[in-house]
């Protein structure tokens, strides 16, 4: 990907809406962009409310989502959705005691084109930080348990942005980015956890995460093996910064003791990036 905030790719707004506009609350499938519902206005998810809701009679898991993202292909005709969801810790599920495992690790799941990717964190490095899946093939069938917000406003101006943010008005930011070699386009949603404001400068800081970051630098197969855990950062519409986690050094008096999976290595790239007032209705 490139990492230049100085150039944005052509369709820029236009092109974002195009594609929300056409983007409702789906089950988590590759389809035909012409056979999306086109509806009216821009859906974002109630983050409040939704929910992927397994089948397993072992264990029927519900898990929240926490961030959507569009993956787009001109090339292909298609677009995929795909729900990064909120972690969790290994357990020892429905045990008699020690509920966690004792090598405990951090547990997040993805869905998205009939797969599930697993990231499995645990202290050090592991062979088995990613796992794909089908997705039916974990906990059953899932069941999408999707809703949309009931209205939605765009935050175009500082005052609004401000204002918004000190009413305590739940905030969910729209971030499209794109590669020019593979026309790859994707747009990354998610509810704002943290939204600092300076009001001595006027100024915005969106930083929240972890969401599903696609690598537009090549076609994946299957889609969902190019997403990667990040947080995102911006503070204006043309560019964000991105955090990825990925084995990190650890370094103690100039010397690296050990590597562990951390967020590290931020970059830049050019985006457009939107915010919006939700009421969840």
């Amino acid at each position: 990907m490139r990492t230049s905030r100085r150039v944005f790719f052509a369709g820029g707004l236009a092109s974002l809406y195009a594609t929300f506009k056409c983007v409702r609350p789906g089950r988590g499938a590759t389809r035909k962009k012409g056979t999306a519902a086109s509806g009216h206005g821009i859906v974002c998810l109630d983050y409040s409310r939704s929910f992927i809701c397994n089948t397993a009679s072992f264990n029927a898991v519900r898990f929240w989502i926490e961030s959507r993202t569009v993956l787009i292909d001109p090339q292909r005709n298609s677009q995929t959705e795909f729900y990064q969801c909120g972690s969790c810790k290994s357990e020892n599920t429905f045990a008699e005691k020690n509920l966690f495992h004792k090598g405990n690790y951090d547990f997040l799941p993805i869905y998205g084109g009939g797969d599930l990717l697993i990231f499995r964190r645990p202290a050090g490095l592991s062979n088995t930080y990613r796992q794909i899946s089908k997705a039916e093939d974990v906990w059953g069938e899932p069941r999408f348990k999707l809703r949309p917000c009931r209205h939605i406003e765009l935050l175009t101006r500082w005052e609004q942005i401000r204002d918004r943010t000190a009413a305590g008005v739940p905030l969910v930011s729209q971030t499209e980015i794109h590669h020019p070699d593979t026309g790859l386009r994707a747009v990354i949603e998610c509810p704002i956890k943290t939204m600092n404001i300076s009001l001595d400068q006027r100024k915005y800081q969106v930083d929240t995460g972890p969401v599903a970051l696609p690598d537009l630098s090549r076609r994946h197969e299957p889609a969902i093996a190019s997403l990667r855990l990040a947080f995102v950062a911006f503070n204006t519409q043309n560019f964000a910064d991105f955090v990825v986690e990925q084995p990190t050094s650890v370094i103690q008096d100039g010397t690296a003791v050990c590597e562990i999976y951390h967020y590290s290595k931020p970059f830049s790239m050019a985006a457009r990036n939107r915010l919006f007032a939700v009421d969840p209705g």
